[in-house]
């Protein structure tokens, strides 16, 4: 029996969706390090621009196939093509494999966040120096958690427990009514914490003026690369999330103005997060610009520490978590749900047994993860830890690799006009002349220099 497919009731549920997507630990914990390394105000400039080209083509891409072909990824690109139907098993590989991980992350969030809820601000930003191998060593309140065994498998068991839940509600009543409640939260608790920490920190403005003011002798390639890589993962592309929100879509909701929404939305998400790390970290750490590193250690070390020194620390704290946990949320849940809505198309499973699979998947690969920083930090993929690996598979291989045959299909395969006239279902397509330059000859090119510049970036031979 055909299982009836679900649907976004409208407009406002598709965009905060999609946005909730796309908006998650990313934006919180790269691009403000991004931002800062390359000069401020001119690396938000190339990303800007980038948005509006690059991301916009791949976005509407994506998007169109998806309402197109009414498929998630494996039968959207079987439909088309079924020479190309390797691309969406690739694209429906990714979230498998991110969401076991990322929901390991997530519960490091749930954990901080207990902590400052319950009043162990403090004791979270407290660093030891401990005597390793003859030379001292700082120990701080992450490096002691994330070894323990058991405490991150629950706390990433809880997180994971707490996604499945939403997506088993369904599309309309679970993954569009939570993004509906978080996305507006979310933007209101980011706003509050940036304007707290600019006007409460001594030298904050300092802060603010370094991280929007151009600084052109900054500018080079790796600008462009370095913006071109944090857009790409940041919008949620390649993923197979577009192509399944897309095949939830109505034919009547324009997706030319739903783009530019969801690119508004994130890019604004973004822009807030550097502007609430930057100034922070600068007038913390007193203008030292190392201080800002990227990924666990900026998120869970440095800013409990930056907390730790302002007025009602323990509460801002709180409310940075909080924000935090809602971003990585809404991520997850669109990742659950395109692995979710694969296994319902190709298997016709209904939604409870696979969310159930799914679960019971994330949570075995999820406990692996976890323990590669502990039981068996002993082990070793080609010098990765089962984290970072699983990470450098779908973000700098695979994700590059679907996008780049994303293009071909749709660029010299199924040809722009097939995009087009989708997109046109729904009213007039203004950019289409720029979508179809950009799928054919410029993105191929930019997804090239992605998938370059991130493995020698993970190989630590170009630094991004």
């Amino acid at each position: 029996m055909e299982i009836k497919r679900s649907t976004f009731t409208g407009k406002i549920g598709f965009v905060l969706a999609a946005a909730g997507s796309a908006v998650g630990l990313g934006n919180i914990w790269r691009f403000p390090y991004l931002a800062a390394k390359y000069g401020g105000g001119i690396f938000l400039l190339v990303y800007i621009i980038l948005a509006v080209t690059f991301g916009f083509s791949l976005m509407i891409a994506e998007i169109a196939i998806g309402r197109k072909t009414g498929q998630s990824p494996i039968g959207a690109f079987q439909k088309l093509d079924r020479r190309f139907t390797f691309v969406g098993v690739f694209a429906s590989v990714v979230p498998a494999l991110i969401l076991p991980y990322y929901s390991v992350i997530g519960g490091w969030v749930m954990k901080y966040l207990f902590g400052f809820i319950s009043g162990q601000g403090s004791e979270m930003a407290v660093i030891n120096k401990t005597e390793v191998a003859g030379a001292l060593t700082e120990i701080s309140f992450f490096d002691k958690y994330i070894e323990n065994v058991s405490e991150p498998i629950i706390w990433f068991s809880i997180y994971i427990i707490i996604t499945s839940v939403v997506v088993l509600l369904g599309v309309q009543r679970g993954v569009e009514k939570v993004s509906k409640i978080m996305m507006p939260i979310l933007v209101v608790l980011i706003l509050f914490i940036a304007i707290y920490s600019i006007v409460t920190m001594d030298g904050a403005v300092e802060g603010v003026v370094y991280y929007l003011k151009p600084d052109f002798s900054k500018f080079s390639v790796m600008t462009v690369v370095a913006a071109m890589g944090q857009l790409f993962y940041s919008m949620s592309l390649a993923m197979g999330i577009m192509i399944t929100f897309g095949s939830y879509m109505k034919k009547e909701v324009s997706i030319e103005k739903s783009v530019r929404q969801i690119e508004l939305f994130d890019t604004g998400v973004a822009f807030l997060a550097g502007l609430m790390v930057v100034p922070a970290v600068f007038a913390f750490s007193g203008g030292d610009e190392t201080a800002l590193n990227k990924g666990a250690g900026l998120m869970f070390v440095t800013l409990p520490r930056v907390f730790d020194t302002m007025p009602y620390g323990s509460v801002i704290g709180a409310v940075f978590f909080l924000m935090v946990f809602l971003a990585a949320l809404t991520s997850s849940i669109s990742l659950m749900e395109t692995v979710v809505s694969v296994l319902q198309d190709k298997l016709g499973m209904r939604r409870v047994p696979a969310c159930i699979a799914v679960l019971v998947f994330s949570l075995l690969l999820g406990c692996v993860s976890a323990l590669g920083y502990s039981a068996w930090n002993d082990i070793k993929i080609i010098g990765m830890t089962f984290l970072d690996f699983f990470d450098f598979l779908a973000n700098n291989i695979l994700m590059p690799v679907v996008a780049f045959a994303t293009c071909i299909v749709v660029g010299y395969v199924i040809k722009p006009k097939a995009v087009t006239e989708e997109v046109e279902l729904s009213g007039k397509f203004r950019e289409k002349k720029l979508f179809a330059i950009m799928i054919r000859y410029i993105a191929p090119i930019c997804i090239i220099l992605i998938l370059v510049s991130s493995i020698l970036d993970v190989f630590g031979i170009v630094k991004i």
